[in-house]
This record gives C-alpha cells, structure tokens and sequence, in this order.
C-alpha cells in the first residue's frame, strides 16, 4: 500500500501539479488573446544573411498557439548554407502542406511567444551538417495531406525529432514541453535515442521512456513529459518545461545579440 501511495504522490507531484501551475501562469499572462493577429516579428536573434557569410543551423522552440500553450511548445529548424543571401525555414503544420518552407521568419515570435533556441551551430560545423538536414527533410515519409496529428504526433516536434535522429551529429534534446517528439514516426517502439546516446521505448507516443546521454532520464505519460537532465543538470516537468542549467545545445554561442531585437 506504501509503494502505490508513494506512485501517486510522485504522479501528482511531476505530472498534474506542474500542468496546473503552467494553466495558471498561461491564465495570468493572457496567451493566445488575438492570435489572429498576434506578432510573428524577428526576435532578433538572427543577424542578415548577407552580414554573416557563415553557414548556420538552428533548432528554435516557442509556445504554441491558445490553450494548447498550457502544455505544448511549436519547435522548427532553421539553417543556411555557407554565402547563402537568406536563411531556410522548415516547419511541420497542421494547415496546408505539412512541411511548410519559410512560412515564417526564420526567428519570428510563434503567434507573439518568443522562441528559445534549443540548438545553435556555425561555420564548417555547420556547413557539415545542412546537406544530411536537407536530405533527412526531404526523405521523411509523414509528408502528405492527413498524415499531421497534434497528438502524440506525428506533429512539428515528431518532424524535428526525426531531424535530430536522421543527423545525431546534433546531439540536441527538444524541450520536454515538445508534444509528439516521442511519437515513433519510423514505427519502431524501441530504438536508438534521437541524439543516438541511449535508448527510446515509445508505445506509440502515449507512454515512454528515454534513458539518454543527452535527452537525459524521461518518462512519457500520454505525452507529458517528466525526468532530469543529468548532462546539463535541471528537472523536466509538463507544461513547465526544463528547471535548471539553461543554454542551447552546440558549439556556436546564440547571436542575440547580433541585430537589434525585433
């Protein structure tokens, strides 16, 4: 009887606990009020292409649209070839062909939430990685009317991770608030981890768990995500998302501070 009270105590503490304080937060701040017309301007991450001849990826993650913000992030990938004049935006939407090009600036605020940057990479690194990227793009098989589902995916978080997976020269976690990252696009419930350091058991993106290097200790409860981040120390919790050592995975520093905030 102990260890089923214990089991409950841990259930309430790191699943609904968390979801209820992140309803609360979303109740204060008022998201999702006008999104219609809500602000998809630059944050002012990326500087102009044509100042910065290097080659870039980025892996961006924002707050998604109306109630589904309570417990759910939008995450994209970004990059540009070494010398190209414009960034390239990829995103996986429910509206639309499902994987969108440059349906939004390439740092643009996701119906007015700033995004964070959840990986950052220049220069040769970067230009090594953007043809498995494109080709990864191009060769994921969920790409046609009717294949996107919110949930447990396949989603833009299942679009990414496959991403991460097709390049684990990456080594990138999407936020735990990503709904659908774990949802198995390739139809395997156990596989490699997306950042190839450890291992996914995924019973088709309700229940989970990830035991990684990189994504760290997770436990997927009809897509909530809870664990800890051992590599980076902090706890992962639903709705909330990491509590801890922040910063962007990869070598290059984020340019923040490149241009002025848009």
């Amino acid at each position: 009887m102990r260890l089923f009270e214990t089991s409950l105590l841990l259930f309430l503490v790191f699943y609904p606990l968390p979801l209820g304080i992140s309803a609360v937060l979303y109740r204060l701040k008022g998201v999702g009020a006008g999104w219609r017309t809500a602000d998809r301007s630059s944050i002012g991450h990326l500087p102009p292409a044509s100042r910065h001849p290097q080659a870039v990826v980025r892996i961006f993650a924002a707050q998604t649209v109306r109630w589904r913000g309570i417990f759910a992030t939008h995450c994209w990938i970004v990059f540009k070839p070494t010398g190209a004049a414009t960034y390239t935006r990829y995103d996986y939407t429910a509206w639309g062909d499902p994987i969108r090009l440059n349906g939004f600036e390439p740092d643009g605020r996701w119906f007015g939430q700033r995004p964070e940057v959840v990986f950052a990479t220049d220069g040769a690194a970067a230009a090594a990685l953007i043809p498995r990227v494109q080709a990864a793009i191009q060769g994921y098989a969920l790409r046609n009317h009717g294949d996107y589902r919110a949930w447990p995916g396949p989603n833009s978080n299942t679009f990414v991770a496959a991403i991460i997976d097709a390049v684990p020269e990456i080594r990138a976690a999407l936020p735990p608030t990503a709904i659908g990252k774990d949802f198995p696009y390739d139809g395997r419930w156990l596989r490699r981890a997306p950042s190839a350091t450890g291992l996914r058991l995924t019973i088709g993106g309700y229940l989970g768990v990830t035991l990684a290097w990189v994504e760290g200790v997770e436990v997927n409860i009809l897509g909530a995500v809870a664990g800890l981040d051992l590599r980076r120390p902090a706890i992962k919790l639903p709705g909330l998302g990491r509590l801890g050592m922040r910063g962007p995975d990869g070598p290059a520093a984020p340019l923040v501070n490149a241009v002025a905030p848009g």
